[in-house]
């Protein structure tokens, strides 16, 4: 059975990448380089389980099964994981039309190929999609608080829409999917500059600067290390569910962006400096998830938010010096 994975060069791609690998499957990547990287999936390329294509998938299937099925060949597609789209306030800003394209038109069209070869299909949203929320925490049942034209809205109403589809192909056509809700992940193989808040922070901590804070810090967030996100991930996938249930992925262990930044002061050994920046607008105010449902399914996060942030310093650094 093969596994295909787009934005499977990105960050939390290129994960799901290296655990389907692990579990002995096989997998196609699809990516056009946009936000990932293929820095992030060499080893697995390497492996000869897994294949590359350069491919933007915010495009009708007719001009996507092609390239495809090429890469395909005779192999059997068993599960679609639909993860390429710019994440980071920084990407999705300057990218706008990509994002809503790739959430929508390529939703759809990857929707269709599921479809075609009866393969279960993957949606990976996110907490983005309740806003700035009313209900706290939040769980599934939540509809969310999302300014359809504010500055996010991309991002927001492009998974608010790629969950539509979901769940209108699920209804209508038979469609076999999920959809997981991702919070807040982070760790190895982020972007120093996507402008999300670790890869902030680890930057500054880095390069001796003071920690950089927008608005006043006593917003909240709810940090998932990538392990974690991605072992739920799987666990959800392999499961068979009668009814599309979405299920939140995430930590709840909920702190301010001040108390993020202490503790990547704390893990860096570095002095507790804070340069308050304007905030974004329309930022999230609270963030955490209700984890009921992941918990009825046997899971829950294991790492805490210190040990994740000293393995994800530790890669930065080495980047840093890689690089260097």
């Amino acid at each position: 059975m093969l596994n295909v994975v787009t934005g499977g060069a990105g960050f939390l791609g290129s994960h799901l990448v290296d655990a389907l690998l692990s579990a002995g499957e096989e997998v196609l990547i699809i990516d056009d380089l946009s936000t990932g990287t293929l820095r992030n999936v060499e080893s697995a390329i390497q492996s000869g389980k897994a294949v590359f294509l350069y491919l933007d998938v915010a495009r009708p299937l007719e001009v996507l099964r092609g390239p495809i099925m090429e890469a395909v060949r005779d192999r059997v597609i068993g599960r679609i994981f639909h993860l390429a789209s710019p994440a980071s306030p920084e990407a999705y800003g300057a990218h706008p039309w990509e994002t809503l394209a790739v959430n929508a038109v390529g939703t759809m069209s990857l929707i269709e190929l599921a479809l075609e070869h009866s393969a279960r299909f993957v949606y990976s949203s996110t907490s983005e999609i309740y806003g700035d929320p009313l209900v706290h925490p939040q769980p599934e049942t939540y509809f969310g608080n999302v300014d359809p034209i504010g500055p996010r809205s991309c991002y927001d109403e492009g998974k608010r829409f790629g969950e539509a589809a979901v769940a209108a192909a699920v209804r209508t056509r038979g469609l076999d999917a999920r959809i997981v809700r991702f919070f807040n992940c982070y760790g190895p193989r982020m972007e120093i500059g996507d402008g999300r808040l670790i890869p902030a922070l680890m930057q500054a901590t880095l390069e001796g600067r003071p920690l950089p804070i927008q608005g006043t810090g006593k917003q909240t967030r709810s940090m998932t290390y990538v392990d974690d996100a991605i072992e739920l991930l799987i666990g959800v996938v392999s499961l068979e569910m009668a009814t599309l249930q979405p299920v939140n992925i995430g930590n709840d262990d909920e702190r301010s962006v001040e108390e993020i930044a202490k503790a990547v002061a704390l893990v860096s050994s570095s002095p507790l400096e804070f340069q308050h920046l304007p905030a974004r607008e329309n930022d999230p105010q609270r963030r955490r998830p209700d984890l009921a449902v992941a918990r009825r399914l046997g899971w829950s996060p294991t790492t805490t938010l210190e040990v994740g942030l000293r393995k994800t310093l530790e890669w930065f650094a080495g980047e840093r010096m890689q690089f260097a």
